[in-house]
């Protein structure tokens, strides 16, 4: 009997844990499983805020696949997909062809820039290890030649942040924590350095707890941060931001650097394979299968669930793209022994941290608030925990976070 060609597209924090996971439950002689992935490493999405301030080396943000998968049953398959062709069942590589019994696609997120005017030209975002080092070096350019001009321009050390979400206040928290350092390496004046973000929402991370958001403004504002709310970027130009609170009421802020942080999308592969989608991420059904595709499961940012509590999607974090990964494995288990009784996916949130710099953080954990060195402390363990689930105990060893006091 043909063994079922099991296809995984991405190694993201779902397609990974999936790949993982499949290599336990499943032995070689049940099914052929496949990786696909455009680099020959995975990266901790969650920690490239850390990589694109400078504060985290950019090689602590990643490790390579082999590191966790068993190459005994997974093959590992490098390579950029352009297409899936679900009718022949077939996934179109930039190098190649696969064909598949079961996909799983895990293709993770691309900048969500809303068709704002220069944002790809003009502005950086945080979205792989190569951009979080493009940001990184930027900003050091900046702090390095602002001395060296006759006449030295004040908005070369302007940075803008557009997004006070998860991503754009930890970036911003990474920031405060790295510009103390950059203006001692560089003879540069402390309060030379503009900080804005920059947040067309009323609030500052928004469905948070109110009191926590409160602390997280005021910790950030003590170091510099100041906070543009209910304010829209219009547009990105070579020398800055234009932005508004109405049609009329514009301004332009003048900054060397430009961190685009409001927003992702699913994969643009989505839509051109012509799966329903909505910006790139597919409605999927309870059991983590794409409508009208029995054979295609989706996890991590291209899958779309809606949380019934509030009738709005659930966010695509990393907690929920692993918890996605286990069930997509047993699941993918289960149809290999012929068994059609699947799993139902159900998010399990254990807690929500968000950091605020490496010794201080907001979150809530078991339904307990929590915020500075305590929050922080748990942010790493979540982080390590993480390491944990994905590579076992070598891994944690290898790339934990162990400053936590």
């Amino acid at each position: 009997m043909r063994k079922p060609k099991i296809v995984i597209l991405g190694a993201g924090y779902g397609g990974l844990m999936t790949a993982a996971k499949l290599q336990k439950t499943v032995g070689v002689n049940e099914a052929d499983i496949k990786l696909v992935n455009k680099n020959d490493y995975h990266y901790e999405t969650t920690w490239l805020h850390e990589a694109s301030a400078g504060t985290l080396h950019h090689d602590r943000v990643r490790y390579e696949i082999r590191d966790v998968i068993d190459r005994n049953k997974i093959e590992f398959i490098q390579g950029t997909v352009e297409e899936i062709k679900t009718e022949e069942k077939r996934v179109i590589l930039e190098n190649g062809e696969l064909a598949y019994d079961y996909l799983v696609v895990g293709l993770g997120a691309e900048p969500e820039t809303f068709g704002i005017k220069g944002l790809k030209e003009y502005a950086f975002s945080i979205v792989s290890v190569n951009s979080a080092r493009q940001i990184r070096e930027h900003i050091e350019y900046q702090f390095a030649t602002y001395n060296m001009e006759a006449e030295k321009k004040d908005e070369r050390l302007a940075i803008v942040v557009g997004g006070a979400g998860f991503t754009g206040i930890e970036f911003l928290g990474e920031l405060t924590n790295r510009i103390p350092e950059l203006c001692r390496e560089y003879d540069v004046d402390f309060h030379k350095v503009k900080i804005i973000c920059v947040e067309a929402a009323p609030m500052v991370l928004p469905g948070f707890d109110p009191e926590l958001v409160n602390y997280a403004v005021s910790q950030l504002e003590k170091k510099g941060v100041e906070f543009r709310i209910g304010t829209a970027i219009k547009e990105a130009t070579p020398e800055g931001i234009i932005v508004g609170k109405g049609e009329d009421e514009v301004e332009e802020i003048k900054a060397g650097t430009i961190v685009w942080a409001a927003g992702v999308r699913g994969s643009s592969v989505i839509e051109k394979s012509g799966f329903e989608a909505m910006r790139g991420r597919i409605k999927v059904q309870p059991d983590l299968r794409a409508p009208g595709h029995d054979d295609v499961f989706v996890v991590g940012d291209c899958a779309l669930i809606i949380n019934e509590e509030i009738n709005r999607p659930f966010p695509p974090t990393a907690q929920i793209a692993m918890q996605q990964g286990e069930v997509c494995a047993r699941n993918l288990a289960a149809l290999t022994r012929g068994k059609n009784d699947l799993e139902t996916f159900t998010p399990d949130i254990k807690g929500t941290v968000c950091s605020l710099g490496d010794d201080d953080a907001i979150g809530i954990a078991f339904g307990k608030k929590m915020v500075g060195g305590k929050a922080s402390f748990m942010k790493k363990m979540i982080d390590n925990r993480a390491l944990y689930m994905l590579g076992g105990p070598s891994l944690v060893l290898k790339k934990g976070k162990f400053n936590i006091f």
